[in-house]
């Protein structure tokens, strides 16, 4: 974990190089002797508290603190006030304005250590509950509410989460010629900004989908327009992503899929599983790259099943991966079952060195129905 950052901001030289030294011993330490000093200070490092005189020439504590309740990036920041003024009507200013704690000088130094230790833990637990709410709330906007319901086929999916997850991404869209895109995809990175950059992705999918079908409905072309997007975008010039873009056309029978280093789709019938040799560049890493596509057709009782890299980097009891060789001995095991994904799922971890999941994940299982 990050080592925590502290502002103090004290006119007494000997006070401030006394707190230097000691909170310098646990925390990051940097110091201002006046509110406006702080203000600089804070413009180049937001600390993760702040201890303040109140009574200091140019700007005082509690218009140091005003001036940063203003600003959406600095309000939260938690303040402990220490003055020399002990009377009452100093104590109820600062809660008033939401002081989170105040000390009178002298203060016994570790008196404040206790303090500012339970306070970075306060601010530590709300800054993962928040991350936890972000997080679920990108995870939500990353899957579709419901799936396609069509006549012989059936259509299930399964996403799952480890902590706040990964910028696995799934959705669907309906052309007027009654035939889908699945998109399926990775967004490189951890956590939340992994999500951030798999929403801004997903929500300029669904726009250049909208846009391209008008044209056409290759999904080589599209991909070619979402590498181009990810090059040259401020927002996403630096993101990386894998994705697996599928034109499902339920009246032929036929998937045509681009596949951008994605992990390879599994076919999969009554006699096995099947692996469709392709899959080209992934996305943002080289401009007017040529993306190309494959069709497929789908016989009675076979499935096609697409997932994210979560699954085959899932440890095995022997210590390896379970890669893509077993994946398809799952897939086999869970084939022909009424719920094949949540098999898939208990084969999986039956192998596993862990009772969960190690990384979040993704499976999407569409099967064409026997007659």
């Amino acid at each position: 974990m990050a080592e925590h950052t502290i502002l103090v901001v004290e006119d007494d030289s000997t006070v401030r190089e006394l707190l230097k030294y000691r909170l310098g011993k646990h925390y990051d330490v940097f110091t201002a002797t006046n509110g406006e000093e702080a203000l600089d200070e804070i413009e180049e490092t937001i600390p993760d508290l702040i201890i303040s005189d109140i009574m200091m020439p140019k700007m005082d504590g509690f218009a140091l603190q005003s001036s940063l309740q203003t600003d959406k990036n600095t309000r939260i920041i938690p303040f402990i006030f220490l003055t020399a003024r002990a009377d009452e009507e100093a104590r109820q200013q600062g809660q008033r304005k939401g002081v989170d704690d105040y000390i009178t000088k002298p203060f016994d130094m570790e008196t404040l250590l206790s303090r500012v230790e339970r306070l970075l833990e306060r601010v530590e637990m709300f800054q993962t509950e928040l991350n936890a709410e972000l997080g679920q709330d990108f995870s939500n906007r990353l899957l579709p509410d419901r799936v396609p319901e069509v006549d012989g086929y059936a259509l299930d999916f399964h996403s799952e989460a480890r902590d706040q997850g990964g910028g696995d991404l799934f959705d669907w869209t309906q052309t007027d010629e009654g035939t889908y895109f699945l998109t399926i995809g990775d967004v490189m990175g951890k956590g939340l900004r992994a999500k951030f950059y798999a929403f801004s992705f997903l929500s300029y999918v669904r726009g250049t989908l909208h846009t391209l079908l008008e044209e056409s409905t290759s999904p080589a072309a599209l991909m070619a327009q979402l590498n181009d997007m990810l090059l040259n975008d401020d927002v996403l010039e630096d993101t990386f992503a894998t994705f697996l873009l599928m034109h499902w056309d339920p009246a032929r029978h036929t998937l045509t899929y681009a596949n951008a280093g994605h992990c390879r789709p599994i076919l999969v019938g009554p006699n096995g599983t099947d692996i469709p040799e392709h899959s080209d560049l992934i996305l943002g890493l080289e401009e007017d790259v040529d993306f190309s596509e494959i069709t497929l057709e789908l016989a009675p009782n076979t499935a096609l099943m697409a997932y994210t890299d979560g699954l085959t980097e899932q440890h095995t009891q022997a210590g390896d991966m379970l890669g893509e060789e077993g994946i398809r001995e799952c897939a086999r095991e869970a084939y022909g079952r009424d719920n094949p994904v949540e098999v898939l799922l208990e084969r999986t971890l039956a192998r596993s060195a862990s009772d969960q999941f190690e990384d979040d994940l993704l499976v999407v299982w569409l099967e064409r129905m026997g007659p």
